[in-house]
């Protein structure tokens, strides 16, 4: 548990405090307590439920992992989830984190078990730039939310390289089609949850800079408004991907269409030239007399005849284009069908 205290309008830092410090800091309302949670132990339970008062259900709710992001107004305090993109994260494996907390008038309280970029970048600023920061413990918050929105952008970014490079081998590997159908369907998965998560992100933060919340003063409400609209392109950005990943699906699907014509074309070629030449050995094989059967030379005969018919039905399968050009024609075809996506 880290204790950070701001002076409002000040620009001290004052991180050498302890729980038992916090009833008096916090009854002080020209402070601006931040307390900073990644442990969770029946201190902290006893710091929450006993020195803020909090409601047992919102202390419930943010030991509970795998909470959907909500924003929930207690009155005193506001008590909200969202969740923050985990480092590890790639277009690949779309991981985020859980970020917990409450707002008061003085006071933010936030939890996580995981390591928060966006954490670790304000606790920096307080170094630098505190005076920033003590407008209020809204604006503690603002800049918090701001950064979590701000680690998205990058992430979508990776979606756009992904996506690029699939479109490039779709048409370029010959085979391991499976292995570009299961990578176009992790990468939808993760768009799939990028969605999910902003939508509900977005009505969180919806909430937050709409006035809603009395916790939120008017002077804070613009900067949350603006981490809103960031939030809303990244969302519409991510709507975008999925219509280009369903898209890169059909593309491969047809691909692959494309390429199993061309293998039943050219089944279609070798049995129409067996055909004619399956029928006459299979007549001259009948043990009954039949013409040219005593030549000398009727076996050659037979052969020449089976290679003039086999040549015929070259010559007549190319005319009609169906040796000559048909691969290349269903690469065109898929050609446009890419382009008109």
């Amino acid at each position: 548990m880290k204790i950070t205290v701001l002076k409002k309008g000040g620009k001290s830092v004052d991180r050498d405090r302890s729980p038992q410090d916090l009833p008096s800091l916090i009854q002080d309302e020209t402070n601006i307590v931040w307390v900073d949670i990644d442990d969770w132990n029946d201190q902290v339970v006893k710091v929450l439920t006993e020195t803020f008062h909090f409601h047992p259900l919102s202390v419930e709710h943010a030991l509970e992992s795998r909470h959907h992001p909500f924003v929930e107004n207690y009155g005193d305090y506001i008590s909200f989830t969202v969740h923050g993109v985990a480092r590890e994260t790639d277009s690949h494996s779309f991981i985020t984190h859980e970020l917990d907390g409450f707002l008061g008038k003085n006071f933010l309280v936030t939890y996580h078990d995981h390591s928060f970029r966006s954490i670790d970048h304000v606790e920096s600023l307080l170094e630098t730039s505190s005076a920033a920061l003590s407008r209020g413990a809204d604006f503690l918050l603002y800049k918090i939310l701001d950064q979590i929105i701000d680690a998205y952008i990058p992430v979508v970014d990776d979606f756009d390289d992904s996506i690029d490079k699939l479109e490039e081998q779709i048409f370029k590997t010959k085979d391991g089609q499976t292995a570009i159908l299961e990578e176009i369907m992790r990468l939808k998965r993760s768009v799939g949850r990028l969605i999910r998560i902003s939508a509900k992100q977005s009505s969180v933060l919806y909430r937050i800079a709409s006035g809603e919340l009395g916790q939120i003063s008017a002077e804070a409400r613009p900067f949350f408004r603006d981490v809103f609209d960031h939030l809303q392109r990244v969302a519409t950005m991510a709507e975008s991907h999925r219509e280009l990943i369903g898209s890169l699906m059909d593309v491969q699907l047809s691909v692959i269409s494309n390429k199993t014509n061309d293998i039943m074309k050219l089944l279609a070629i070798f049995s129409a030239l067996m055909l004619p030449l399956t029928l006459i050995a299979g007549i001259y094989g009948m043990n009954i007399t039949l013409p040219d059967n005593d030549h000398p030379n009727a076996f050659w005969h037979i052969l020449g005849v089976m290679g003039v018919i086999s040549l015929l039905l070259l010559i007549y399968f190319r005319r009609k284009g169906w040796i000559r050009g048909f691969r290349a024609n269903s690469m065109d075809e898929e050609g446009e069908a890419g382009s008109k996506d």
